[in-house]
């Protein structure tokens, strides 16, 4: 009798462990139908090898989600409390709730970009009522919980039936290739950069893809060393938003030079002489910031004037920005003359121009040199209207020419290492170099001439690229912004925040006269006003910062986050500011097509 009851014990276990395995796959197939909207979100692949990944990564992935959800919580209950009425309640309450969390993650998701998180859920419940409209949200889990509870009796009462058909073991195996397959897929796509594969890295909540990094790393290899075609993907972004409407009638020759690694605060009369007085002499904006910390990011919110959360959209790949557009549209010849680059982001960012670019055979310094010289034949070879961007890198490598003499060290204003105390001076022999090569330049270019002279980011002492990324002091976001406008001489300096995002709106209404709102194009505005908004965003899409009068908040893609007093010397132990956040966050979606 007792090994009877023991027999009839564990055959009631195994028919529950198999009625909670069919309805953990149940789940699995319901929490792909709501993965959809992730899809909706990040734009559906256009070629069949994204199709054939999308496809067995959403089998694979969300049928390991629903069977981790039942190995935690119904299969310990199981063995606890051995009662199919009780676990099939209980059951379907358990997946009520989880698929309820995922429809509010693909919520918000949508609405922010990031994933739900216990600081995306603090943020998320302070915009509660703009998340969650109508009474969707009431009926929806209503539906859900009848529709389990259907589900679980059914496949209780027809459970015997499904274990004599040994589809088990199939679907099983099914699903495990699924779920390998992808990740390999995965590796693949990231050694070789198939970016049709890669966008999706952040689509679905609790995935992490294997990568080919840390054998590539250990192995030396470089991701622009692999041979990949450059397909175009379905558009993501709506950019511009609306169709541009301009028509300048008197058109000006436009000279933008950007200069890598260049501080506000070293425009002196000292370090640099001639465009300190040049300032003076011109439009002056002493509150400026660059829309990021690196090369990459710092000309993208000049060019693009959008945040840097969009740097890595596939459409950007071979869309340029809206400006160089139409200056091409308008009649103008572009030319970009620069060091010569291994690699650019985004890659249709030089596009529309005629490269000028100067290999760097001794130095930097004399790329720069030859960048100058190459631009001052080829403006005097224009017969038409003319965009140039000069590029200047010399400052961010510490580099100056052979011979050249530059001016004597000083004492730093700020406490540094004696490593950065060298570093330091030697910037600063850069940037005298540099000041040179201006006034030769700009000594030159004819007078109705629009000029703009800009830092592509600040600069910090440290040979660590990752801490330069990373780093959002105002010594790193911080760089100069001084305008000479066609005509009479306009000496003025301003005082309020300006950024890259302004750079473009201003070009655009100021000189193409174009009649679009700014927000058709960028995230900013003219720099001729006061920003309305309280915040800049600094960075790009996998940490950045967000810049606010008396705080400096740095997140990364995983949405931990510091917050710093504004000189980015001490660490504040407060939480972060979620009006201010949601509006950055809803501005890195407002250009993809929902």
């Amino acid at each position: 009798m007792i090994e009877r009851k023991k027999e009839m014990g564990r055959d009631r276990v195994s028919r529950l462990v198999s009625w909670g395995h069919w309805f953990a796959f149940f789940n699995g197939f319901l929490a792909m139908i709501i993965g959809v909207r992730y899809i909706e979100t990040v734009g559906a692949p256009e070629s069949w090898l994204g199709w054939g990944y999308l496809t067995i990564s959403t089998l694979g992935h969300f049928s390991f989600l629903a069977f981790i959800v039942y190995l935690v919580v119904l299969f310990p209950i199981s063995l606890i409390l051995p009662y199919s009425k009780i676990l099939r309640g209980l059951a379907a309450v358990a997946a009520t709730f989880s698929l309820c969390i995922l429809l509010y993650d693909t919520i918000i998701y949508d609405d922010y970009g990031l994933h739900l998180s216990p600081f995306v859920f603090d943020i998320a419940w302070a915009d509660l009522n703009s998340l969650l409209q109508g009474t969707s949200y009431i009926v929806t889990p209503l539906g859900i919980i009848i529709l389990e509870l259907t589900a679980a009796n059914f496949l209780w009462k027809r459970i015997e039936k499904i274990r004599k058909s040994n589809y088990g073991n199939k679907v099983v195996i099914f699903i495990g290739i699924c779920f390998v397959s992808s990740h390999l897929i995965h590796i693949w796509a990231d050694a070789a950069d198939v970016t049709e594969i890669t966008r999706l890295d952040d689509a679905y909540p609790l995935s992490y893809p294997a990568t080919a990094r840390s054998f590539m790393e250990r192995h030396g290899i470089e991701k622009g060393e692999m041979d990949h075609n450059d397909t175009r993907t379905q558009p993501t972004l709506n950019y511009p938003i609306s169709p541009l409407q301009c028509s300048a009638n008197d058109k000006v020759n436009l000279l933008l030079v950007t200069v890598d690694g260049f501080r506000t605060d070293m425009v002196d009369e000292m370090t640099m002489p001639f465009l300190y007085q040049y300032a003076r002499n011109n439009h002056q904006f002493s509150q400026h910031h660059s829309g990021g910390t690196i090369h990459e990011s710092g000309l993208f919110s000049l060019l693009y004037g959008l945040q840097g959360s969009y740097i890595a959209a596939s459409d950007l790949n071979y869309r340029s920005p809206v400006l160089t557009q139409e200056l091409k549209q308008q009649g103008y010849a572009l030319g970009l003359f620069a060091p010569k680059m291994e690699s650019v982001v985004p890659n249709a960012i030089y596009q529309d121009l005629e490269d000028h670019t100067q290999s760097v055979n001794e130095s930097i310094a004399d790329a720069d040199i030859r960048s100058i010289e190459t631009f001052k034949t080829w403006q005097a070879e224009q017969a038409q209207p003319w965009f140039a961007l000069i590029n200047l890198q010399s400052p961010d490598s510490y580099d100056t020419p052979i011979g050249f003499l530059g001016i004597e060290t000083v004492k730093p204003k700020q406490t540094l290492k004696p490593a950065q105390k060298v570093l330091f001076n030697q910037y600063r022999q850069s940037l005298n170099f540099i000041d040179k090569q201006l006034q030769q330049l700009l000594t030159q270019v004819p007078e109705e001439t629009f000029v703009l002279i800009t830092g592509v980011s600040g600069k910090v002492f440290t040979s660590d690229n990752n801490e330069a990324r990373t780093n959002m002091s105002p010594m790193n976001v911080n760089v100069p912004l001084i305008i000479n406008w066609p005509g009479p001489a306009n000496a003025k300096k301003v005082n309020y925040p300006t950024s890259h995002y302004d750079i473009v709106p201003t070009l655009m209404t100021q000189l193409l006269n174009c009649n679009n709102k700014a927000k058709d194009y960028s995230s900013g505005q003219s720099l001729l006003q006061p920003n309305s908004n309280s915040w800049t965003y600094v960075g790009d899409n996998l940490v950045f910062g967000i810049y606010q009068e008396d705080e400096i908040t740095v997140i990364d893609r995983h949405g931990k986050y510091r917050i710093y007093d504004k000189d980015y010397s001490k660490r504040l132990r407060k939480k972060i500011s979620a009006p201010e956040f949601i509006q950055v966050m809803r501005e890195g979606r407002r250009f993809y097509n929902h």
